[in-house]
C-alpha cells in the first residue's frame, strides 16, 4: 500500500534554473517530477491542478500519452478510424487526405499537445501566399494563388482531427478554437434559397432523374450523397409515404422520413426509370452500383437554365427555409431536418428577404388606438 502524503502535489525550482516544476502521485501512489514549462507561478499552478484533476478522474496516463504522441501518428489513426466509411462519407475523407497533404508535413514531426493556436494561424497565412503546382511532363508548374476556401477546408479537417483528440482526452483543449481565419470568405455558409418559379425553370432543363431528385431533397430535405444516391428501392414505401434511411452522418439521421405528395409522385417517378436493379439511382458506368455525383449535370443545367451556379445541396436548405416560412416551430423544423443541434438549423433556414418584407406588411401601426377606442366605447 502506498504510503500516504502530506501534499497532494507540490512546485519548486530546480537549482539554477527559473523554470517550475512539479511532483505528484498518481492513484497507484508512483511519483512523477515533471518540468511544467514556464516560470510564471499561476501558470505553473493551473498546469499541476490540469494534472491533479486528470488523476482523479483516471484520466492521467491518457493525456500523459497524448503529450508524447505525434501528429504524423495521431492523423493515421485517425484516418483509419474516424474518417472513413461508415463513419464519414467516401468524399468526406478524400478531402481529409488531400487537406493532409498539406498538413502533415508542416505539423508531422511537432507533438500533438504542442501545437498551439499561433502556430496554426502562421500556418494559415503561410498557406494564402502560396500558388497550386500541378505536376507535367516537364516538372511542376505553378498557376493562381490557392483559394481562401481551399484552405478553409484545410482548417476545418485541422480542427476535426483535435475536436476527436480532446473527446479521447489526448489534449487538454482544441487549439482551432482560438484561431481566427486570417482573411474572409465570401459566399461561404450562405445557403442559395431557390424559389418554386425557379425551381420549375431549373427542371425544365433538367433530366427526368435529376428532375426527380430536386423534388425528393426540397420536399424531404435528404442529403445528397449520404442518403439519396445509395438509396435502395426496398427503403421506398409509397403506400405508407415513407423512406427509411438506414445510415446517415448522424445518429439522428438515421428514421423514417415522411413525403409529401411531390415527393411520392417523384419518387414513382424514379421508380419507373430506374430499371431492374437494386438501386434508386443506378450508375450507368456500374451495372452493379449506384450514382456517386449530380456535379456535372448539375452544372449543366443551371447554366442551360440561366440560373447562377448553387450548390445541390442547397436545396436542403431550401426544404428548411419553406418550412420555416410556412409557419413551422423551429424545433419541428430541427426534427424534421433530422438534427441533433437545434443551432444547426439556422445555416440551413434563410429567410428571403422578399418573405420579410411581407412580414412587414402585416404589422399593425394603429395597435395603441385600436386599445384606446375599446376602452372609451366601455366607458361610454
Amino acid at each position: 500500500m502506498a504510503r500516504p502524503s502530506k501534499h497532494d502535489g507540490v512546485l519548486y525550482k530546480r537549482t539554477g534554473s527559473k523554470i517550475w516544476w512539479m511532483r505528484y502521485r498518481d492513484r497507484d501512489g508512483k511519483r512523477y517530477l515533471e518540468s511544467t514549462n514556464t516560470d510564471d507561478w499561476q501558470q505553473a499552478q493551473q498546469k499541476l491542478r490540469e494534472r491533479l484533476q486528470a488523476r482523479d478522474q483516471n484520466t492521467l496516463q491518457t493525456i500523459r500519452r497524448g503529450e508524447q504522441l505525434l501528429f504524423n501518428r495521431w492523423v493515421d489513426f485517425f484516418l483509419e478510424n474516424y474518417s472513413q466509411p461508415p463513419i464519414r462519407a467516401a468524399m468526406t475523407h478524400h478531402a481529409n487526405i488531400m487537406a493532409l497533404k498539406h498538413l502533415k508535413p508542416e505539423f508531422g514531426e511537432q507533438k500533438l499537445a504542442e501545437i498551439n493556436a499561433d502556430d496554426i494561424e502562421r500556418y494559415l497565412r503561410w498557406r494564402l501566399r502560396q500558388r497550386n503546382r500541378v505536376h507535367t511532363s516537364s516538372g511542376y508548374r505553378e498557376l493562381g494563388i490557392v483559394k481562401p476556401t481551399t484552405v478553409h477546408q484545410e482548417f476545418r479537417v485541422l480542427r476535426r482531427i483535435f475536436s476527436v483528440a480532446v473527446k479521447k482526452k489526448l489534449c487538454p483543449a482544441n487549439p482551432c478554437a482560438a484561431v481566427e481565419f486570417p482573411t474572409s470568405l465570401k459566399g461561404l455558409f450562405r445557403p442559395h434559397y431557390v424559389t418554386w418559379s425557379e425551381q420549375l425553370c431549373i427542371e425544365a432543363f433538367a433530366p427526368a432523374y435529376l428532375a426527380n431528385v430536386i423534388r425528393i431533397i426540397t420536399e424531404t430535405g435528404l442529403r445528397v450523397y449520404k442518403e439519396l444516391t445509395p438509396m435502395r428501392k426496398d427503403q421506398v414505401d409509397l403506400v405508407n409515404a415513407v423512406v427509411w434511411i438506414p445510415e446517415s452522418k448522424t445518429p439522428n439521421g438515421v428514421a423514417e422520413v415522411p413525403l409529401t405528395e411531390i415527393a411520392v409522385k417523384a419518387f414513382r417517378s424514379q421508380l419507373e426509370i430506374s430499371g431492374t436493379g437494386p438501386w434508386l439511382f443506378p450508375c450507368d458506368r456500374n451495372p452493379l452500383g449506384y450514382q456517386q455525383t449530380f456535379k456535372n449535370v448539375w452544372e449543366t443545367t443551371l447554366r442551360r437554365a440561366g440560373v447562377q451556379y448553387f450548390r445541390l445541396y442547397d436545396l436542403r436548405s431550401t426544404y428548411a427555409t419553406r418550412l420555416s416560412a410556412g409557419g413551422v416551430a423551429d424545433e419541428w423544423v430541427t426534427q424534421l431536418l433530422r438534427q441533433g443541434d437545434s443551432q444547426v438549423f439556422k445555416k440551413y433556414s434563410q429567410m428571403k428577404l422578399q418573405m420579410k418584407r411581407e412580414a412587414l406588411q402585416k404589422m399593425s401601426r394603429q395597435a395603441n388606438e385600436l386599445g384606446r377606442s375599446f376602452d372609451t366605447a366601455l366607458t361610454t
